[in-house]
């Protein structure tokens, strides 16, 4: 391999199979694949393309220079921006072409102000039907409503987000059979306002769980991405994860039993060992907390990470005579034959989702396409 201190490897094979998968789940409705936060931390550009051509017709944002990049590439499919916004930001997204979303009756009033009847605004309209986020409440959606129903602005969506689709036990299982509910009852009361408007209310782990929930539009991030939304295995949905991060080992040294490793001597080894050093840390997006806690893999075999994550290092055990030397590849996560470091993992070590664990890998490692 190129000796780039890491790379994240971008399978966009799996990114288009990922969106065919969720196109079929979707039984029929539109997929809008989202591309917030850099695709992820995958590459918004790309990855929007890959998913274009896998089955989604519609892409996702959050902000306005989200939009703004996808134009720049020449990108000119459907694009919501899911917001907030502010007046400036606002702008911007109309100007670009994007669909904004409402969530108050002043950021109506924006759109009636920069929209005409010959070129209307197009606009989704957010209900909050029990994430506490943005949106109005289900039960005052006539007076988003009453501000968007105005000459120069088309509503196209009316939508609602989740707060607890990936939850399939417990207390907070049914939430979501709730929050559909409500969400129904407020937009049969809108559709004579709005006959043309699109229904949308899944997410990846609702598109996936229920398809009462599928409406006429499901949008769908982590699962593009070969992740779980369950905090499984992304296999038992058909999934194939899009993200590897590889580095390489750039030193290899002998330490002796109870010598040390690394800032705050928080790991003494217990006989005499190898220990490899891949130049990849916290400032890379390699959470310190993972520091005497994950594994890596190195030809294909499992060796744990020793030792206190620095800023630009880690370290590893490869065990007294095992396999690693250095210019080796290591295998910080993804797959080698039957082993597998995952998102999941990763991110189940760090009491945390998987969703952090691919945004937080570093803008100094490239993204390399496979």
């Amino acid at each position: 391999m190129s000796h780039d201190r890491a790379r994240a490897v971008i399978d966009l094979d799996a990114v288009r199979h990922n969106a065919g998968v969720l196109a079929r789940a979707a039984e029929g409705a539109r997929l809008m694949a989202v591309v917030k936060a850099d695709g992820y931390g995958h590459g918004a550009v790309p990855v929007a393309r890959a998913a274009l051509e896998g089955g989604a017709d519609r892409l996702a944002v959050a902000t306005a220079a989200e939009l703004e990049h996808l134009r720049d590439a020449g990108i000119r499919a459907v694009v919501q921006v899911f917001g907030p916004l502010t007046h400036a930001e606002f702008a911007r997204v109309v100007a670009a072409g994007g669909e904004p979303t409402l969530w108050t009756p002043e950021a109506a009033g924006w759109a009636v102000s920069l929209g005409t009847p010959e070129q209307p605004v197009r606009v989704h309209l957010e209900l909050d039907t029990g994430m506490g986020r943005l949106g109005v409440r289900a039960e005052d959606a006539a007076s988003l409503a009453d501000a968007a129903d105005r000459p120069g602005v088309a509503v196209v969506g009316l939508m609602t987000h989740f707060a607890c689709a990936d939850e399939t036990e417990g207390e907070s299982a049914g939430f979501m059979r709730e929050q559909l509910l409500r969400f129904t009852q407020a937009a049969t009361g809108l559709a004579p306002r709005f006959p043309d408007a699109m229904l949308h209310t899944a997410n990846s782990a609702a598109t996936l769980r229920d398809a009462r929930t599928h409406r006429d539009l499901v949008r769908c991030g982590i699962a593009l991405y070969g992740c779980s939304p369950f905090m499984g295995d992304p296999a038992e949905h058909g999934l194939r994860p899009a993200m590897e991060w590889v580095s390489w080992l750039a030193s290899v040294k002998t330490i002796r039993s109870r010598e040390s490793v690394g800032y705050g001597r928080t790991h003494r080894a217990a006989r005499g060992t190898r220990i490899g050093l891949v130049p990849v840390g916290y400032a890379d997006g390699y959470a310190r907390s993972l520091s005497n806690r994950a594994r890596a893999l190195v030809a294909g075999r499992p060796v744990p990470i020793v030792g206190t994550i620095s800023m630009d290092q880690l370290t590893l055990d490869l065990g007294p005579e095992g396999p690693g030397e250095v210019g080796d590849e290591v295998v910080l996560m993804g797959a080698r034959g039957d082993e597998r470091v995952s998102a999941e993992e990763l991110a189940g070590l760090l009491g945390t989702i998987n969703y952090e664990i691919t945004c937080s890998v570093g803008a100094r490692v490239p993204r390399a396409i496979r």
